[in-house]
């Protein structure tokens, strides 16, 4: 699986959401900087080469459709986080959340109950 620039990561959110969609109906979606319709149409074209999408044909016009899912995706690129910044530790990962105050008291806690659930 390669890894994805921001705007394909973008485009994949949205046809997660959409589930399928013409290059049109992606455009309408995006939010902030919106590229050129043949530019959006390009990315897409990568996504298909990197083997994220697929489509359906209908004529000359794509109707385009995640091969891979989000959950997929999600833990592809946590794993390829953890590894890269955390030395493959959740303990760090834990840790640096605490340390930046992202993470509370309680959902250590939950967090905690969740391991000793599943044990």
């Amino acid at each position: 699986m390669q890894k994805l620039t921001n705007k394909e990561e973008e485009i994949m959110h949205i046809l997660w959401t959409l589930e399928k969609a013409f290059v049109k109906d992606v455009l309408a979606e995006i939010q902030k900087d919106k590229p050129h319709y043949n530019t959006l149409s390009t990315i897409i074209r990568n996504l298909e080469d990197k083997e994220y999408v697929s489509y359906n044909a209908y004529g000359k016009t794509h109707q385009y459709f995640p091969v891979i899912t989000k959950e997929a995706y999600r833990k592809k690129f946590m794993n390829n986080a953890i590894d890269n910044y955390f030395n493959s530790s959740y303990k760090n990962v834990v840790s640096f959340f605490a340390k930046e105050e992202k993470i509370s008291v309680d959902e250590l806690k939950e967090i905690i109950a969740l391991i000793e659930k599943n044990k």
